[in-house]
């Protein structure tokens, strides 16, 4: 295993493991990529306010989410097709969470079933779900994530429509694939990747799977799923869900004050400021440049998470000095477990650790709790 000091290092070593329609699906982001690019670069135009002799020889980073205490506050967001990015992705993802001490929350797109899942790890983990035209799934889905004892459900708002990913399409990941011959031989120059993957607990939409009758393959379910993103979904459809899920709920794709204030009248316990990781409106602006103004609108009456181009601890870091509870990765995630599986993942998070640790001292801060605007250099 080469040295692993960063995130980059497990991106760089995912490149070469997986194929490159399976890397771009995490990589890419819709139509220019705009969005995605700001995510990052916002990001790091910011910058710390170094202070000195300050006692931090006691750094804490233990904090809570939703009334649950947790060892940093970083969770790993809900990411489709994990188990293709490493045989049962899924799973290993939520042991290295559970592991940490921080919350995994499990994708309806997944290749592992909530059910396998569930009795693969020791702890409760999230789950994500979107609103579907076939309502009788979404019910579906809310009763087999409260038979799990899923701590809390995630709902995505921001999935009415699908943005165009144009890295998918030219790659053949579509619907349905256009193959090539340098997609087969793509495939065929990863042979450990793809034995790994034939081998694991399961090859097509876990969740899914006994849903459509008669359909049981990757292609026919990703269809399917691709026919039920509703654009007439609206808050009523949200407080449908809210009454029918006994838990805790969080609202994911919040980007403006004024949905942020609608969700928290829907009922939300959490909003998740995110933009897709780019992938859906282009030209929307970066998580973290609109993160204030959703924090402002919420004013404590929830908490309010940031998911969007974090790829270190400092970005973590950021995040919480403008009003975030804690930080969630996705690419970051699946370039962890592309790279070495539960081992890359909980690299990964010993990195971030690390690295928010450092930071919160150097800037004189010794606890998530005291992290604010204090932290940064104003432009």
């Amino acid at each position: 295993m080469p040295m692993i000091l960063d995130i980059d290092d497990l991106r760089n070593i995912a490149k070469r493991r997986i194929p490159r329609a399976i890397f771009d699906y995490a990589d890419g982001g819709s139509y220019q990529e705009r969005t995605l690019r700001a995510n990052a670069a916002d990001l790091d135009a910011m910058t710390f306010r170094q202070r000195v002799m300050v006692d931090v020889s006691a750094v804490s980073l233990a904090t809570t989410v939703l009334g649950s205490a947790i060892s940093m506050p970083l969770a790993i967001a809900p990411t489709g097709l994990a188990g293709l990015f490493h045989a049962d992705g899924e799973i290993l993802g939520a042991r290295a969470a559970a592991a940490f001490g921080i919350p995994f929350c499990l994708s309806t797109m997944s290749i592992c079933s909530i059910e396998d899942v569930r009795a693969a790890t020791p702890q409760p983990f999230w789950f994500q779900q979107y609103l579907m035209r076939d309502r009788g799934f979404n019910q579906e889905l809310i009763e087999r994530a409260i038979a799990a004892q899923c701590s809390a459900l995630m709902l995505t708002l921001d999935l009415q429509v699908l943005g165009e990913r144009r890295r998918d399409a030219r790659n053949g990941l579509s619907i349905p694939p256009r193959l090539s011959l340098r997609n087969a031989w793509d495939v065929a120059t990863k042979p450990s990747w793809a034995m790994k993957v034939l081998f694991g607990k399961r090859r097509t939409f876990g969740n899914l799977v006994g849903h459509l009758r008669g359909a049981s393959g990757m292609l026919n379910l990703a269809a399917w799923t691709q026919s039920q993103f509703d654009a007439s979904a609206s808050w009523r459809d949200v407080e449908w869900v809210r009454s029918r899920w006994p838990g805790r709920l969080i609202l994911k794709g919040v980007l403006d004050a004024e949905d942020a204030r609608l969700a928290l009248a829907a009922g939300a316990d959490a909003v998740v400021v995110s933009n897709h990781g780019g992938r859906q409106l282009d030209g929307a602006p970066s998580s973290i440049s609109v993160l204030p103004e959703v924090v402002t609108a919420i004013d404590g009456r929830c908490e309010v998470l940031f998911d969007g181009g974090i790829r270190s601890g400092q970005d973590v870091a950021k995040a919480l000095a403008l009003g975030a509870r804690a930080g969630l990765i996705g690419k970051s995630f699946l370039f962890a477990l592309a790279a070495a599986g539960e081992t890359g993942v909980t690299r990964a998070l010993e990195i971030m650790r690390d690295e928010l640790r450092v930071t919160l001292a150097l800037t004189g801060t010794t606890s998530v709790a005291a992290a604010g605007p204090h932290m940064l250099r104003k432009p």
